[in-house]
């Protein structure tokens, strides 16, 4: 439970490589995500490679801090994998939030760069990373060891909080 605590988006890291056993893990959890009919729609694309990263910070003027970053994992979702039609967002969604949370829980930083339901972000990257025609883009991942780590923010607000009705 201290992942969902002590979660933020990160946007400037040090100079240091995240490990291949990290990613293992990372991509471990994003995979043990629920989805729906248990279809499992995701695919998943590191990209490790630098000047790679510094081309994907054309994806958005919010991807900006992947020229610092060391790695990005780009999720994805494979429209003839959904036994329930509309739900791989839902499900690359659960896949993505359960990534940030072992990034924290590894002691990394991350920030979710939104590409769907964007077309111009979601072509992009299918024309940049040669995705097959049943493959959608649904976001990206900046990772990397953040430079500040930040003290955790209360974000409960019990005025959101309804009982039996509105």
């Amino acid at each position: 439970m201290e992942a969902i605590f002590k979660r933020r988006s990160v946007r400037e890291y040090l100079n240091k490589d995240v490990t291949d056993e990290q990613i293992q893990k990372i991509l471990h959890a994003g995979m043990s995500a629920p989805s729906a009919g248990n279809e499992q729609p995701w695919h998943f694309v590191v990209i490790k490679n630098k000047q790679k990263l510094e081309e994907l910070t054309q994806l958005s003027p919010y991807a900006k801090m992947l020229n610092a970053a060391n790695l990005a994992i780009l999720v994805c979702g494979d429209l003839n994998r959904q036994k329930h039609e509309g739900y791989w967002m839902i499900d690359c969604a659960a896949a993505t939030e359960n990534m940030l949370l072992e990034i924290t829980h590894l002691q990394l930083g991350a920030v979710w760069l939104g590409v769907y339901p964007r077309i111009e972000r979601m072509k992009y990257l299918k024309e940049f990373f040669n995705l097959p025609a049943n493959v959608e883009a649904f976001s990206m991942l900046s990772i990397g060891y953040p430079i500040n780590s930040e003290a955790i923010i209360n974000r409960f607000d019990a005025s959101r909080v309804h009982l039996e009705n509105w």
